[in-house]
């Protein structure tokens, strides 16, 4: 062990920039692992999503621009910007706290951060769908205008 601490000290004074890459790395990670493996939202396949919906009555919340969801959105669907969300301006929706929703939006980015949001204004069961609209088209599955 000796003989190794020897060997790295020099290293590290030569390559600070290196090591400190190497660190800031190992603890983005961990602390991402941490994160999602403590979140109360699920991100979902699409196949996963599509047992929610027709197993469960799942609700599903579409995230995207009125003009984005008038171009095609998943049936049943309801429309809500992020901002409505955030700033607890959900109506209908109250109705669904212990139903599981599904937030869906372009690329599967925005709909985790709101999905958070809802799970602590109290939702039991909030889901993402990984990959959003994207994914859904990209496996040709439904969508309505």
């Amino acid at each position: 062990m000796e003989e190794f601490l020897t060997q790295v000290m020099p290293f590290v004074k030569n390559h600070t920039l290196l090591v400190g890459a190497w660190v800031a790395v190992l603890v983005a990670t961990i602390y991402t692992f941490t994160k999602s493996a403590l979140s109360k939202v699920k991100l979902v396949s699409n196949s996963e999503a599509t047992a929610l919906i027709n197993n469960q009555n799942a609700v599903l919340i579409d995230l995207r621009s009125i003009d984005e969801f008038k171009r095609g959105h998943i049936v049943n669907s309801l429309q809500f910007l992020p901002t409505d969300i955030k700033n607890h301006n959900i109506g209908k929706l109250e109705q669904h706290k212990d139903t599981p929703v599904i937030l869906v939006d372009a690329t599967g980015v925005v709909a985790r951060a709101s999905a958070e949001i809802l799970a602590k204004q109290g939702f039991n069961h909030v889901y993402a769908l990984n990959e959003g609209i994207a994914g859904w088209n990209a496996a040709n599955l439904p969508l309505v205008k």
